[in-house]
């Protein structure tokens, strides 16, 4: 074990950026596209049961966001806490904080879906249901919320294993909980005939197969980071440690459940058409974005280890490595979504809905086109996070889905373009973004210049 933790530290720290960001990055890459790949699925499946299910799944992306939020906000909060403890040699210490907030995570989850599951109803016209979709979502909801203290095991096992290297582990076990979903899917679906219920119920049990699969890796000794009964002991330094950067991570992630709740509304008010329409655009979208972010959050752990071991000079080189790959990957993977946004849409949708196909292949294109602005941005929040600066991570997880986005997605809907506004709502808040952005990258690469002045 000491020298598979030697090896990995000095891969981490000495090995060429070049190829350690893309190797710690290919398996962040398929787990955030398996990831999307939950959604597209359902989608894609429940589509076949009319429009009225289709908003009814995309209703849900928000209930699914929000536990995926509270997820985050405790496993990323963990994974930049114990890559700077490894990268400081503190292994021991890692393994609490990893065991201290799996532990916390699965019990805060089990109260938070018990409450909801109470108030289910409300919950989902609050969402943005319509009456005729109302039941469909219901159904999807009532199963997604038995299966969220496994959502929060599943992401935080995940985090885990990313803050620490490896990343492997990470993606075979989201992998896995993709397949069985996919698998489980159509059998549910239309072999038991349990219609957008079954969706609900093939995604929750990927979950829990996820959640397993993710745990044999420390069950069999094969991490860095132990998660053992022995090792939980919550504190205040830990908990205010895993806060620093959970609350952040949950106010980003969580505004995006925000912004889908009011996009819902807003497309609800012209119809099933375009609620169905904004739904599978933005699960297209995702996709890619999501691709891209993954390989930014390859750059994550290999900051957290180089700021720990005070090599400034590293963090610098590799925060511009990184932004220089997601750019090229943004334009390649942008430009082929762009091409071919209403021949994914239409798979979607059957014939008779040209205007869910019109509405949703704008929605695609025009974030295509600002999908470079909007990688930069989640790679610059990747360095706060890894630097444990939660302020201006806090500011920009909130510029893009709140401080640009809800302004844009009300003035360019209601004052002017309608639902072609409503479609183009989420590209202009990528560019308004920058404006917050730049001025944050400046200031925090002007500070680690300095440091990296000093002789390491």
């Amino acid at each position: 074990m000491d020298e598979r933790r030697r090896q990995r530290r000095e891969w981490m720290l000495e090995g060429n950026l070049v190829r350690v960001i893309p190797t710690v990055a290919f398996p962040m890459i398929i787990s955030m596209l398996i990831d999307s790949l939950y959604n597209i699925a359902d989608a894609y499946f429940v589509s076949r049961l009319g429009l009225s299910a289709t908003a009814a799944v995309g209703v849900n992306d928000a209930l699914m966001q929000i536990l995926r939020a509270i997820s985050l906000g405790f496993g990323m909060g963990a994974a930049s806490y114990i890559s700077r403890l490894m990268g400081a040699k503190r292994e021991t210490e890692a393994s609490k904080v990893g065991t201290t907030t799996l532990f916390t995570a699965l019990g805060a989850m089990a109260v938070i879906a018990l409450t909801a599951h109470m108030f289910i109803e409300p919950l989902v016209m609050l969402m943005g249901s319509t009456e005729t979709s109302k039941q469909y979502s219901i159904d999807y909801a009532r199963f997604i919320l038995y299966a969220a203290p496994f959502t929060a095991g599943e992401v935080v096992l995940s985090q885990i294993l990313r803050s620490e290297g490896s990343t492997k582990f990470s993606m075979f076990g989201m992998v896995s909980g993709c397949g069985v979903n996919i698998a489980l899917d159509p059998l549910f679906i239309y072999g038991l005939r349990l219609g957008v219920s079954g969706a609900a119920i093939a995604t929750g049990t990927s979950k829990a197969v996820g959640f397993v699969i993710l745990l044999i890796p420390f069950l069999r000794g094969k991490t860095v980071v132990e998660i053992k009964p022995a090792c939980f002991a919550p504190s205040r330094v830990i908990y205010t440690e895993v806060a620093k950067m959970g609350i952040p991570t949950f106010l980003r992630s969580g505004t995006l459940s925000v912004a889908n709740i009011v996009t819902n509304n807003v497309a609800g008010s012209f119809g099933d058409v375009a609620l169905a329409a904004v739904s599978v655009g933005n699960k297209c979208t995702r996709m890619v974005g999501a691709g891209v972010i993954g390989f930014g959050q390859g750059f994550q752990p290999v900051a957290g280890y180089c700021w720990g071991a005070q090599r400034y000079r590293r963090v610098h080189e590799a925060f511009w490595v990184c932004s220089a790959m997601g750019a090229a990957m943004a334009v390649l993977l942008g430009t082929l979504m762009g091409i071919f946004a209403p021949n994914i849409i239409e798979q979607f949708a059957d014939d008779s809905a040209q205007d869910a196909i019109t509405i949703g292949s704008l929605l695609v294109r025009t974030q295509c086109v600002t999908m470079v602005f909007h990688i930069w941005v989640m790679i610059l929040n990747g360095l706060f996070r890894a630097l444990g600066r939660p302020v201006p991570a806090t500011i920009l997880g909130l510029s893009r889905q709140v401080i640009c986005f809800l302004p844009c997605l009300l003035v360019l809907s209601r004052l002017y373009y309608g639902v072609n506004g409503l479609a183009s709502a989420q590209a202009a808040a990528d560019i308004a973004s920058m404006f917050i952005a730049v001025p944050l990258a400046v200031r925090i690469l002007r500070e680690i210049r300095e440091k990296a002045e000093t002789p390491e």
